[in-house]
């Protein structure tokens, strides 16, 4: 784990590809596209099974290294209205069986807007972005807001490492910037695209259990 400090607020970086504030005992967690599997195999499209269980399971993990008394999804919590099958469904209900008292809220993003609010018997309570803690707001597109820090998601940011591009690795990676940080994408089914880093950003790439910070550029 690695702990960071934006608008003034203590922030825990997980291998889980999550974070953790302390100061509201929140796991945050954005971008995890529940059923996106399924949602292409209706398109008739072969994609790996139990992604969703997966990604379920990872967050297990994350709850188990942080204690978390609540997760704030930082939106793209269904991937799409194909996503709601069964099997999405039963996976879901019996993670929440393993979890009944804890506190869930969704910050609405793109894709929720199309795929609906999660079923009631979920138990999240959906609201629209920003989400405000003093300075910190909770949103979904990581754009800036006049007198807070941004945490979102949205952009499923990862970091280009290597030599010439035929020979280059891209990895999942929490972006900071000065006025905006990126969580990655927490589904097991997400793709990921490379972001700009500019002087001054801070970014940790997700390796295997690890986090590993990049040089500032210059």
């Amino acid at each position: 784990m690695v702990q960071i400090e934006v608008a003034g607020q203590a922030l825990v970086l997980l291998p889980e590809r999550a974070a953790f504030l302390p100061a509201e005992n929140a796991l945050l967690v954005a971008d995890a596209h529940l059923g996106k599997a399924q949602s292409f195999r209706s398109l008739g499209v072969p994609v790996p099974a139990g992604t969703t269980s997966q990604t379920l399971e990872a967050l297990d993990a994350a709850l188990a290294r942080t204690g978390a008394g609540q997760v704030i999804f930082l939106g793209d919590l269904i991937h799409s209205s194909r996503s709601r099958t069964p099997g999405t469904a039963q996976a879901v209900a019996r993670w929440r069986a393993r979890h009944p008292g804890l506190a869930l809220t969704l910050v609405r993003g793109n894709h929720d807007r199309h795929a609906g609010d999660p079923p009631p018997d979920w138990g999240i309570e959906c609201v629209d972005g920003p989400l405000r803690f003093g300075a910190l707001a909770l949103a979904h597109e990581p754009e800036p807001i006049a007198g807070a820090y941004v945490i979102g998601g949205h952009l499923h940011p990862a970091a280009s490492l290597g030599g010439p591009a035929h020979d280059r690795l891209r990895l999942p990676c929490f972006h900071f910037g000065p006025e905006v940080g990126v969580l990655p994408a927490f589904g097991a089914f997400t793709g990921c695209a490379s972001v700009e880093r500019r002087p001054g950003d801070r970014t940790w790439v997700v390796v295997d259990d690890s986090l590993r910070p990049l040089h500032s550029v210059p």
